[in-house]
């Protein structure tokens, strides 16, 4: 495989941290927290599950973490905290007739979360500006509006008299890129098909994620199961990856439960009909950093060591 080009930078804009509610989301911020008093305990995250499935955002996977922290870390930071990925078919498919980049947020993401000093339950999401900034998509453009206010309804319905917690952003430039980005080619062996170069490649790249501590809780091979039944054929092959390393977001989460907006992160992989290369992307693990105004020096160097090791690995793989 030839790489024809690695990592584009990006400027970046970012979040800190004071909160007040409000009834809708500050359309500056770019991470939206709802809220809702939860002393009953009538919600959890099975019934927010519920909620986002009846109202139109299917959700493929919904994990508790703190089962898995127990057993890894010995330690949980949350008195609940859930980790969950979600997406709307019809949604993309308009989205991705004109942007590709839809990808970098299929599946979105988000924490659902409470601790013993409060009684509220919470959901993070990314709010319109949010997904806006990630995908370079305009924050006008009336189907990622949709998009957003669909989340919206879901939060709605799954918090009952929910407020929104406004985080008051330091925004700073900073020199990382907003998306990591490589372009490279396959190479189709003779008696071998493209689509089987594709799935080798794809092979190769998960075989090494696994051995640094990464998992995949779900993938999508949207061309095949989405877009060519429904007439869009602008793509030879169009995958999404939902990724996430628990020694990054169990650091991170600590302070910043709000990070289940980011993870697991989407990483996409798509080739358009008619070009040579194919284009790999994912939002740069390390805006975290600046996104979440995290201090701590350890917290830090598990999230720039996470950024690092998935670069490394696309490196290698489109040299």
């Amino acid at each position: 495989m030839k790489k024809i080009s690695t990592i584009f930078t990006g400027v970046l804009l970012l979040l800190g941290a004071t909160l007040c509610s409000a009834n809708t989301p500050d359309k500056n911020q770019n991470i939206q927290i709802f809220s809702v008093d939860n002393a009953k305990g009538a919600i959890s995250a099975k019934s927010v599950e519920k909620a986002f499935n009846e109202s139109g955002l299917v959700v493929d996977v919904n994990n508790n973490m703190n089962s898995i922290f127990e057993k890894r870390y010995n330690h949980i930071h949350h008195k609940n905290y859930n980790l969950a990925i979600f997406h709307n078919d019809a949604l993309i498919l308009k989205l991705a007739k004109k942007y590709p980049t839809i990808g970098l947020i299929t599946p979105l993401s988000m924490s659902i979360y409470s601790n013993d000093a409060q009684n509220s339950i919470n959901i993070s999401t990314l709010s319109l500006a949010g997904m806006s900034r990630i995908t370079n998509i305009p924050v006008t453009d009336p189907d990622l509006i949709a998009y957003a206010k669909l989340v919206d309804t879901a939060l709605h319905k799954a918090l009952p008299n929910g407020k929104y917690l406004t985080v008051n952003h330091n925004i700073k430039p900073m020199d990382r890129p907003l998306t990591t980005e490589f372009t490279t080619q396959l190479e189709v062996e003779e008696d071998s098909t493209y689509k089987e170069a594709k799935e080798g490649f794809e092979e190769e790249f998960e075989g090494e994620l696994g051995p640094v501590g990464f998992l995949i809780p779900k993938s999508y091979k949207l061309q095949e199961t989405l877009f060519e039944k429904n007439g869009l054929n602008d793509y030879d092959f169009f995958d999404t990856y939902s990724i996430i390393r628990f020694n990054a977001i169990y650091p991170v989460s600590k302070e910043h439960p709000d990070a289940g907006a980011y993870a697991p992160f989407s990483l996409l992989i798509y080739k358009k009909k008619g070009e040579d290369n194919v284009h790999i992307i994912y939002p740069s693990i390390d805006n975290w950093i600046s996104d979440l105004d995290i201090t701590d020096k350890e917290t830090i160097k598990a999230v720039e060591e996470t950024q690092n090791k998935i670069k490394n690995i696309l490196s290698e793989l489109t040299e």
